[in-house]
């Protein structure tokens, strides 16, 4: 099993989620973030006053899959997630050693 955590523009996660839930991928965990990779922020003006954005808004999508769908689901998030700019984010795969469903008692990909 693996865990897939992908950062993306706040914009692309709706068609994300879609084309995700289109694949059968619907069983995902979206949280609402703020950092900055190599961008390193944005300079904005208020008021006549220049001032920096070090920590942009990201979401983070948390995915935990069969083996065999890593990369359809890696191509799936980064073709929808591509704008082709600095700041569209980032893709990260992890071993997961096991999971359990609580109420059944299930473990392994049965509980995914």
């Amino acid at each position: 099993m693996k865990k897939i955590e992908a950062f993306i523009r706040p914009e692309k996660l709706n068609k994300t989620k879609d084309a995700l839930e289109k694949q059968g991928f619907d069983c995902i965990s979206v949280s609402d973030i703020q950092g900055h990779g190599h961008q390193k922020g944005v300079s904005e003006v208020f008021r006549g006053k220049k001032y920096m954005v070090d920590l942009l808004p990201k979401m983070k999508i948390e995915i935990i899959l069969a083996d065999k769908d890593v990369d359809k689901v890696v191509e799936i998030i980064a073709g929808v997630s591509k704008t082709g700019s600095i700041g569209d984010g980032k893709i990260f795969v992890y071993d997961v050693v096991n999971a359990y469903r609580i109420r059944t008692g299930e473990q392994g990909e049965i509980a995914i």
